[in-house]
């Protein structure tokens, strides 16, 4: 990833972060009492995913950008955790409004906070975008298992964010991981895969119930977190042009 494609990710992310996609006002905001308390538990262990501090990711960026001498790293990862934060809002915002408990600690959420404090940005950029990829099966799944047109927007609107962050992320693990050996590659993506099957497993046990009735078996859900793994990860889906994403 060259200077070129850093200053592109941070125009798009400077203008979101002067526009942001907002849920507009007036849709429909009914929630029927099944679907609320369908959705309630599940939609509160991601929103709680959705508002982590990111010192931790902001101190990683700033170390490499300043050893590596690489621009703008650090104010694109800036806006990458506001946008993370303004998910975070809208969601308890709407659990507000249908009084929806809010959590403070979720089992899942504890892991991935350990697992990103272990290392430095590589490792931090590989659970991020785990969570962030299994996160926009579970947001499909979750708009359409409701009616309320609201939280239908809420869903859509926070996918279109991931993809971005998603896009960027990919590149930059990609520039990362080149800098070591062969076989250290192939080791780090051996166990990237086997890590982010295993996070897919634990969301699968954890919000089954919403995602049967969005369709989903198992094997499907997994399938189809796999296939977004494929895309944006394995060799001929990381190259996805930053020029693409950024026009979003």
């Amino acid at each position: 990833m060259g200077a070129g494609d850093l200053e592109i990710w941070l125009n798009h992310f400077e203008h979101h972060a002067r526009h942001p996609r907002c849920v507009a006002h007036g849709l429909s905001d009914v929630l029927r009492p099944d679907e609320r308390e369908l959705i309630a538990s599940s939609i509160a262990t991601f929103q709680l995913g959705e508002q982590s501090e990111g010192r931790t990711l902001l101190r990683a960026a700033e170390s490499f950008a300043r050893e590596r001498q690489v621009p703008h790293l650090l104010r694109i990862v800036e806006f990458l955790i506001r946008e993370e934060h303004r998910h975070a809002s809208l969601l308890r915002t709407f659990m507000q409004d249908h009084r929806m408990p809010l959590k403070r600690t979720d089992r899942t959420d504890r892991i991935f906070r350990l697992v990103r404090r272990l290392a430095g940005l590589q490792l931090y950029v590989s659970v991020i975008i785990c969570a962030e990829l299994i996160g926009n099966v579970y947001f499909r799944a979750l708009e359409s298992v409701t009616d309320c047109e609201r939280l239908k927007v809420l869903c859509r609107t926070i996918v279109s964010d991931e993809l971005a962050h998603v896009g960027f992320e990919s590149q930059l693990l990609f520039t990362l991981r080149t800098a070591r050996a062969p076989w250290s590659r192939a080791l780090m993506r051996s166990a990237h895969r086997m890590f982010f099957a295993g996070t897919a497993a634990v969301v699968w046990l954890t919000h089954r119930s919403v995602l049967r009735r969005a369709g989903h078996s198992g094997r499907s859900f997994l399938r189809s977190c796999q296939a977004q793994y494929a895309f944006y990860l394995e060799p001929t889906g990381v190259l996805v042009s930053s020029q693409e994403f950024a026009s979003r």
